[in-house]
């Protein structure tokens, strides 16, 4: 093939795939809950990309909640424990929610093939996780179909890692009241900076019930 030739094909397909990446790669955002929206680069989440939330299934529910409020199908992988009675307190819709709760050895499978229908899918990684190869696949298959994947884990190649370093539970009286809400410590990395530690405060729906008043102390007339 003549050097020119070879120099239009090659052109020819660097554009084709520019034009891909642009519709592809961050080419929208996500409806995002407004308690995390401050949390994440851009004020959103982006289509096409991973985001990590480490340390905390509250936070990674809470980044759920906003796409799904909105309408988009989710699913959730590999998360047992994963309160359907939370999650609706949360704003996630349950109509529009696909668990696998124990996907086994098939976890990324089952992960890359609903990020094939849905687009948002949150996992939670074995302990072992995913190999460098396994995770650029998977990487590439969101941004071919315009999905976002959600880790309650640590993930190589995220967008934004979310990672909890504390937090503390409030609600409960002296033996008395419900777990009314959760205030978390987030500190955020993204394209190699790390930010300060914000305060998140996740709400658990239920409200504190009135304390029951002392009875009033009663005089007994005794006859002598």
């Amino acid at each position: 093939m003549p050097a020119a030739a070879r120099s239009e094909t090659v052109a020819a397909l660097q554009a084709r795939i520019a034009a891909m990446q642009a519709r592809t790669l961050g080419s929208r955002t996500l409806p995002t809950a407004a308690a995390v929206a401050p949390l994440l680069p851009g004020g959103a989440l982006r289509s096409g990309v991973a985001y990590a939330a480490p340390g905390s299934l509250a936070l990674a529910m809470l980044l759920l909640a906003g796409p799904s409020a909105a309408g988009a199908w989710c699913g959730v992988v590999g998360i047992p424990e994963f309160g359907v009675e939370a999650a609706a307190e949360l704003g996630i819709a349950l109509d529009r929610l696909v668990l696998v709760p124990t996907p086994g050895d098939h976890w990324l499978a089952v992960t890359a093939q609903l990020t094939e229908v849905m687009p948002v899918v949150l996992v939670r990684p074995p302990a072992r996780g995913a190999s460098p190869g396994e995770t650029a696949r998977l990487a590439s298959r969101l941004r071919q179909r315009d999905a976002t994947l959600l880790v309650a884990g640590d993930w190589a190649g995220a967008e934004a890692v979310l990672e909890t370093r504390g937090g503390s539970w409030s609600g409960i009286g002296a033996g008395w009241g419900y777990l009314a809400g959760r205030e978390l410590e987030v500190v955020v990395s993204a394209a190699g900076r790390t930010s300060a530690a914000h305060r998140l405060r996740v709400e658990t729906g239920f409200r504190l019930p009135s304390p029951a008043p002392a009875p009033a102390p009663q005089r007994h007339l005794m006859a002598v």
